[in-house]
Order: C-alpha cells, then structure tokens, then sequence
C-alpha cells in the first residue's frame, strides 16, 4: 500500500460517519497530513453545514503548518457556491501546496472546475487515488449525477421456500407486518432506512401489513416515505398517512383534494411505466437514494424495467409452502453473512439503466 492510500483509505473511514445525513450533498471524507503525520480531519456535516474540507481545516491547531501539508479527500473540491462557499477557494487561501483526490465530482456546477481552481493556484493535484473505492462509497451521488436518477436499493424478505408473503389465511386479523426474519435482521434494515433520502413501497403493502417506515429500532433520521397508490385505495388512519415524516402519495388518480399534514399527493400519468416516471419525479427533487421495500408487485416492477442498482435478499429458515412468490433478478452477488439464521445476499445491477 502506497502511503497516498493510506491515507486515502482513512480518508474512507471517517467519510462513512456522514452517511444518512448529509444528502442531497455526498458525504465526503478529509485528512490533511503534515510530515507524514495527520494533523487534521473531517467529514461531511449534515445538510446546510460544513464540507469534509472546512472540518478538516477548521480541526489543524497550528494552521502554519498548512502551508506545508498534503490534503486528502475522497470527492473533488467543490468550486461554486451552495448552502456554503466552495471549498477549492478555501484550500488555495490556506496554501495547501498539494491535493490528493480520489475521484472526480460529475456535479454540473463543479466538474473538473474545482481541480482548476487549484492547479491555476499553483496547487500540486493527484487524482484517481483508490479511484474504485471512492467510487463505492459515493455511489449514490455518482449515480445521481452521471445517471439522472436516484441510486435504487431493492430490500426483501423470502422464506427458504422463496416466498415473500404467505396467503391472505394465514395472515393475522389487522394489518400487520408478518415476519419472516429474526429481531438482528430487522434492525439491520431500520440502520438501512436511515442511511438513504427515501423508502418506497407499493398500495398492497400498506394494506396487508400497516408499516411505519421509520427509523425506530436504529438511532437516525428517518426517511422520505413514498407510496405507489395509483387510485387512492389507502384509507386515513393508517400509520404511512399520520404526517410523522414526510411522505408523498404517487397517484394517477383526479381526487387530489385530501389535504394531511407532511403528505403531499404527486399526480403520475402512466400507469404501464410508472416506474420511470417515479425516478424521474425523485432526480427533480433532489433525492439521491431509494430503499425499495416492497411489496412483490412493486419490487418486480423496478427489476422489470432493469431500473435498480443493489438488491438486499434476505432467506430465512421458515417455510410458507404458498403465498406470494418472492421476486426473480439476475446480478452478481458482491457479498453474503448470516444474521443468526438469517442468511443476507447483496447483489449488485451490473446493467444499469441510464436515463
């Protein structure tokens, strides 16, 4: 390992404290080294605050030394101005002679202008350090970017027997989740829900099971809900329509007029491709990642139109022997684990559709 990426490598480290709460921004890790030794780092704050390179410089006690240090960061120095002022200004004031990049920022409004910046300053640049890793990491806002579309992750749940849901019979008298997966699993997926902008989930799975698609059994900031309900079947009352967290109700249907709290009603035309239609509504709002969580229907709907980046397939060691079969995709499987019985495959797209 060169030492360009060893410090790259914890660069990675800490951009991770920023998942979940930094998006639309990506979260972005610095370190600044001075004489082989780290003297500053940071992260992506939320939303609105500071960018990986503020906190880094901000954190150097001896800001002499910056003149003489090297800069590390995983995404290239912003160059425009946003919620905050770019960061490739704030790097050639403090005179950081040099500046090592893991990969390329596709925003519009940077682009290879913040590399520009500097070099112009005199500033010594390397890019492409650990070059594929840094591209792992910001997945969601490189797809957002490069795609014109959310990062979509598929989530389900299938019995050994490859059932996702069993028969209406066996289903309990309210509406109510019926579990396949042990209590570990099921936390797992709610720290899932809080490191992505948005769950997405279909009509019959609000129906059948009543879910709450909120962060409760993780400690995070709780997704936007979005709801396929194409001709407003879901009922007041029901835990997706009580305005907790924002929601938006994607319906082709003309009644519109039901004004609640935190819900906001999207009219979609299509009813045949709906799912395009979805992701393009979600790149206009800015919304980089989608947690798709089902139900069958609704997830093969995404697989169908090859629309989908990451599938999250959990097996459990139960059997229903009828029910609602479980959906059917084709990717590779980049990594497994067993959660107790629980066995979890994550599968990747590696045909992704383009907008």
């Amino acid at each position: 390992m060169s030492v360009n990426e060893k410090y790259m490598r914890r660069c990675l480290e800490i951009a991770k404290n920023g998942i979940g709460t930094t998006a639309p921004n990506p979260s972005v890790g610095a370190v600044i080294v001075h004489n082989d030794r780290i003297i500053g780092e940071g992260y992506t704050s939320p939303y609105g605050g500071a960018h990986a390179e503020v906190n880094a410089i901000r954190s150097v006690k001896n800001k002499t030394l910056l003149s003489k240090s090297i800069l590390y960061v995983t995404l290239e120095p912003c160059s425009h101005y946003g919620k905050t002022p770019p960061c490739a200004n704030l790097i050639v004031e403090n005179k950081i002679p040099k500046v090592v990049i893991g990969v390329r920022d596709p925003h519009e409004k940077v682009a290879g202008n913040g590399i520009e910046i500097l070099e112009k300053a005199g500033c010594s640049v390397t890019i492409g350090v650990l070059e594929k890793e840094c591209r792992e990491h910001h997945r969601r806002f490189l797809t957002f970017h490069e795609q014109k579309r959310p990062y979509i992750i598929l989530k389900w749940a299938e019995t050994s027997d490859s059932f996702i849901a069993p028969i209406k019979e066996h289903r309990n008298s309210k509406p109510e989740p019926y579990w396949i997966t042990n209590t570990y699993s099921r936390q797992l997926v709610h720290r899932w829900r809080g490191e992505e902008q948005a769950i997405l989930v279909g009509t019959n799975t609000v129906l059948e099971d009543n879910p709450k698609l909120d962060t409760r059994l993780w400690k995070g900031r709780a997704p936007i809900r979005l709801i396929i309900d194409k001709n407003r079947k879901i009922p007041n009352g029901l835990h997706v329509l009580d305005g907790k967290q924002p929601t938006i109700i994607f319906t082709s249907s003309e009644n519109q007029n039901k004004i609640i709290k935190n819900i906001e009603l999207q009219y979609i035309e299509s009813l045949s491709n709906y799912v395009l239609e979805v992701s393009k509504n979600l790149f206009e709002r800015n919304i980089l990642s989608v947690l798709v969580e089902g139900g069958a229907k609704t997830i093969q709907s995404f697989i169908d139109e090859n629309l989908w980046d990451e599938a999250r397939i959990f097996v459990g060691k139960n059997v229903f022997k009828k029910g609602i079969k479980a959906p059917i995709l084709q990717g590779e499987l980049v990594r497994e684990k067993y959660i107790l019985n629980d066995h979890l495959k994550i599968i990747r797209n590696d045909k992704k559709y383009h907008i």
